[in-house]
């Protein structure tokens, strides 16, 4: 029996009763019950009804190479008629996360060669900070645990990756977090900046918060620094050029590790393969999941630098770590044809060279004279539109948060997927956007801001 056996409201009263949705209120999606999404093709999904929605959050930021690509579901269909599952652990391999591991190992930065699996980017973030402070210990510093986020920071919702993060609602309901992380301030010059302070300025005093929480724990106590090149589900918050370049000279200057989480970035997002690369950072690990198969299977590969991994190997022993499904093989035998469609087809060159700039420029020359729009913001398809309730003011409606929603809904309405956070509407579509994909995405903006502004206006 398929869901086809069952109408819209009966799916939802199944729904109702057993499924407890991630990030949700409960009490609120039971009341107006959830949209069936049950089909999908290129940048397109579909819900029970019928209806078309141009994706503008590529899933959740991962299905890179866009819906209803068959090469993947034969790759998953080939490997399970083959061998469907054997594990990881008893000095045992299977030969699709070798041969993902070299593939990786290619593409990423020079100084990463080494490559850990697990399911999710919450999990490989717990990887991460197990193994910074393992490394550290096998170093005979077992004191330099602390490790410094920023604050809205979303590392991923496991009791690690909540603690990694910097969101204080999530903090709130973890009810203590993993000792030894703190939190400073987020490179977000829009509303952090102070007066007739310039981009370049403002990216240096936020990188110096960094510096701050060194010194005042003492970089003897310091393991790492973690962040996103570009802050995701926070609300594609992207640094001044300065932030980086003073992070990076700042780690190595107190020898603190650098943690670089590309769950959202990796695999083609900013218009190279890694955000690593289009920002000049050298880390020391880099979280990455989501678009590694672009979501037709669960997987997330930790890269591991070479410094990190020599120690982990020469001095390690046995390193009690791992997942079941650490190294999948139907998972990586996706993850493989994944990867060799978005080469295939030039995916990461066209966002470097064509999408990603003609993104920005739509988004400048249609969306941010909007009189709701208080800026907008972008680095390869991966944007940001900030709701405002005067532009010159940058005053926001009230309460924080609720215009977004308006936009939000409005948008969904009029055929265009899209996510608010904060006061924040965010993009990451499918990498297979063309321009008029991008076309039609601004019109249907555009149409949802007007009906928001109507609403907002007269509210």
């Amino acid at each position: 029996m398929t869901y086809l056996n069952y109408s819209l409201k009966q799916l939802q009263q199944i729904d109702a009763a057993h499924h407890l949705h991630p990030f949700t209120d409960h009490k609120e999606l039971r009341e107006v019950g959830s949209r069936m999404i049950t089909r999908a093709e290129g940048p397109f999904i579909y819900d029970s009804e019928g209806t078309e929605l141009l994706d503008g959050m590529a899933g959740l930021w991962c299905v890179n190479v866009g819906y209803g690509r068959d090469e993947l579901a034969e790759a998953a269909y080939a490997q399970m008629k083959e061998m469907p599952y054997y594990n990881s652990f008893f000095k045992c391999s299977t030969p699709t996360p070798v041969l993902l591991s070299k593939k990786l190992s290619e593409l990423a930065p020079d100084n990463i060669n080494q490559v850990f699996y697990g399911s999710s980017g919450s999990e490989s973030n717990d990887t991460a900070l197990r193994l910074v402070r393992h490394y550290w210990a096998l170093e005979g510093k077992p004191e330099k645990n602390r490790i410094v986020s920023r604050k809205m920071a979303y590392h991923g919702s496991t009791v690690a990756g909540t603690s990694l993060g910097g969101m204080d609602g999530m903090h709130h309901q973890l009810g203590g977090a993993v000792p030894n992380i703190v939190h400073v301030m987020m490179p977000y010059a829009y509303e952090l900046a102070q007066a007739g302070e310039s981009d370049h300025d403002f990216g240096l005093r936020a990188a110096k918060s960094v510096e701050d929480a060194i010194l005042e724990a003492g970089a003897e106590n310091v393991a790492a620094f973690i962040g996103e090149p570009i802050m995701g589900a926070g609300g594609v918050k992207i640094p001044p050029a300065s932030y980086w370049p003073e992070i990076q000279r700042i780690c190595r200057k107190y020898d603190v590790l650098l943690m670089l989480d590309e769950v959202i970035t990796g695999y083609g997002r900013t218009g190279e393969w890694f955000a690593a690369q289009t920002f000049g950072i050298e880390a020391d690990t880099i979280t990455t999941a989501k678009a590694l198969t672009s979501g037709y299977q669960p997987l997330s590969a930790l890269l591991v630098g070479d410094r990190i991994a020599a120690t982990l190997v020469d001095k390690g022993g046995e390193f009690y770590h791992g997942y079941t499904y650490s190294g999948h093989p139907v998972a990586c035998a996706v993850a493989l044809k994944n990867l060799e469609i978005i080469e295939r087809e030039g995916l990461v060159e066209r966002v470097k060279t064509d999408t990603g700039p003609y993104f920005a420029q739509m988004l400048k020359e249609r969306i941010a004279g909007h009189g709701l729009v208080g800026e907008v913001r972008s680095v390869g398809l991966m944007g940001a539109i900030e709701i405002v309730k005067d532009k010159a003011t940058k005053q926001r409606f009230s309460p924080g948060g609720s215009a977004a929603v308006v936009v939000r809904d409005h948008a969904i309405a009029n055929g265009m997927m899209m996510r608010a956070t904060g006061d924040s509407m965010i993009l990451s579509p499918p990498l297979i956007w063309t321009r008029a994909t991008i076309d039609m995405a601004c019109d249907r903006i555009l149409k949802a801001l007007d009906l928001a502004q109507a609403d907002l206006r007269t509210a």
